[in-house]
């Protein structure tokens, strides 16, 4: 699956501390043949990938839509169609399918929003596309336009 990760409060904290779990999630995804993909609504951030040592997991990085997301991605340069993605923003996980994580503003040990992931995908793929946990927002149909990698 191509699983897109939001950069900005989902996996980096304001002050630019990476969130806990985020690499160990990101091995465990990778090991399953998962592709991951990075995409923000401030722009492309291959800084903060490279800065937390993330390059070998993520594929490219993308300039996420603030708004009508279907329809805006090609336009944005968004090559790849999400399978899912994880998000602290709602709408855009409700309009793309994926799961929402609560925002992540500052770096906090105890924060463990990373760890409830892994299970829902793996169980979004034992299920063909179902997961119960209240965190899963269901993927819609395939998008338009784009293609898949």
């Amino acid at each position: 699956m191509n699983i897109f990760f939001d950069c900005d409060y989902t996996i980096i904290a304001m002050n630019g501390g990476l969130r806990p779990g985020v690499r160990e999630l990101f091995q465990r995804l990778k090991d399953d043949g998962h592709t991951l993909y990075i995409w923000s609504g401030m722009g492309i951030s291959w800084h903060e990938v490279r800065k937390h040592g993330l390059e070998s997991y993520i594929t490219d990085c993308f300039h996420k839509p603030l708004f009508d997301y279907q329809r805006r991605m090609k336009g944005m340069g968004v090559t790849v169609v999400p399978d899912m993605v994880i998000d602290d923003y709602p709408d855009i996980v409700s309009a793309l399918g994926g799961v929402r994580v609560k925002a992540y503003l500052y770096e906090k040990d105890s924060d463990t929003e990373m760890e409830k992931i892994y299970p829902i995908i793996s169980a979004f793929v034992a299920r063909n596309g179902h997961s119960s946990d209240t965190s899963f927002f269901e993927i819609p149909q395939p998008l338009p336009n784009l293609d898949r990698v």
